[in-house]
């Protein structure tokens, strides 16, 4: 997640502010100007949104406009909306790199870009694996240093990371980058999946890619042994909360054998989860969207090991004897990849093995 390592300065906008008896744009460039001055290293600022503009009296993407033609070209400033009112949660890290998308310089090269936030001992990981793959000119976006954004053009190609990045998906596609679809790398089947599609997009040859990943899935699948017993055969309830929902139950059925009783989710775009809506089981209830009192009741009268769900829903569905997994740990969490596999599935035994110590 984009926000996992944060480095924020606030702009406090109080009842005065709000009254107009101050002007909430002298106050933000006074914010800004003082950040920048401690801390020269910035070249890339993002204003974001808390709220929208009708309800902060401020446009923001006219105060990015000014403070960049201010800054310019030592500092570039962005802005995105992060209101929890418009968006769910992970579509801010969506907002935050679909505002990048404009500022990518154009290239005519053959090009593979890795879209979506990642540890960089993940990124380092799929590096390795491409590279073995015969795979070398790569990008990966966000970028880990702001002045290092990569080209894109008619002949790049892109694969997400994550599912939660339609818009980013969409402006890639406008500036004519094609997508590759696939599974999400979560998990030994996942992973392998994702990087087949990345081979075929790419014209690596199936053996050749079939190599690369050989041990690393191995590598996954035995961690994965230490974990099954503890999952097989358990039931897990998914609240909509990260649109990562599919990408995870598909996970935990097919490979540690667990039994979905219902994959919720906030949003569910058609082209980008195909292929995981393809690999659940058949029957399996999904639903798309927030009814979180037909979905609290239908929650427990199915009674789960695990219900997945964010923080507002935990404490109190703990309380009635359920045991809960904060969805928000997924978010943050490196789970990407073969030799993450294991980490996955160990953070959805740590509530099983937390509940059954407390159990008197």
């Amino acid at each position: 997640m984009i926000f996992a390592e944060p480095r924020f300065a606030t702009a406090i906008i109080d009842e005065r502010d709000l009254a107009g008896l101050s002007d909430a744009n002298d106050e933000l460039d006074r914010v800004v100007t003082r950040l920048l001055e401690r801390r020269p290293d910035i070249k890339l600022l993002f204003l974001v949104g808390s709220c929208p503009s009708e309800v902060i009296k401020m446009d923001l993407s006219r105060a990015a406009e000014r403070l960049s033609q201010r800054f310019m070209p030592d500092v570039r400033v962005l802005n995105y909306s992060g209101s929890g009112i418009e968006t769910t949660f992970t579509q801010g890290e969506d907002a935050c790199l679909a505002s990048l998308v404009p500022e990518l310089p154009a290239s005519d090269d053959a090009n593979l870009l890795v879209v979506g936030t990642v540890a960089d001992i993940v990124e380092d990981q799929f590096r390795r694996l491409f590279a073995t793959m015969g795979i070398s000119n790569l990008a990966f976006l966000p970028p880990r240093k702001s002045n290092g954004l990569p080209a894109i053009g008619p002949n790049t190609k892109f694969i997400l990371v994550q599912p939660y990045l339609s818009d980013t998906a969409r402006a890639l596609q406008e500036r004519g980058a094609e997508i590759i679809v696939a599974p999400f790398p979560l998990g030994a089947e996942g992973s392998s999946l994702w990087f087949n599609a990345v081979a075929a997009a790419m014209g690596i040859s199936k053996t050749d890619c079939e190599a690369a990943l050989e041990q690393p899935r191995q590598r996954a699948q035995q961690a994965l042994e230490m974990y099954r017993p503890k999952l097989n055969g358990r039931s897990i309830f998914f609240f909509p909360d990260s649109q990562m929902e599919p990408s995870l139950a598909r996970f935990l059925n097919r490979e540690l054998g667990m039994d979905l009783i219902e994959v919720g989710t906030p949003f569910l775009h058609s082209q980008h989860m195909a292929p995981e809506m393809g690999l659940l089981p058949d029957g399996v209830t999904v639903s798309e969207g927030q009814d979180v009192e037909k979905q609290l009741d239908r929650c427990r009268k199915a009674s789960p090991d695990i219900s997945v769900c964010g923080l507002g829903l935990a404490n109190p569905l703990e309380a009635e004897g359920l045991t809960t997994k904060w969805s928000i740990e997924l978010v943050f969490t490196p789970i990407q990849g073969f030799e993450q596999a294991g980490d996955l599935a160990e953070l959805f035994c740590r509530p099983i093995s937390r509940r059954e110590r407390l159990r008197v």
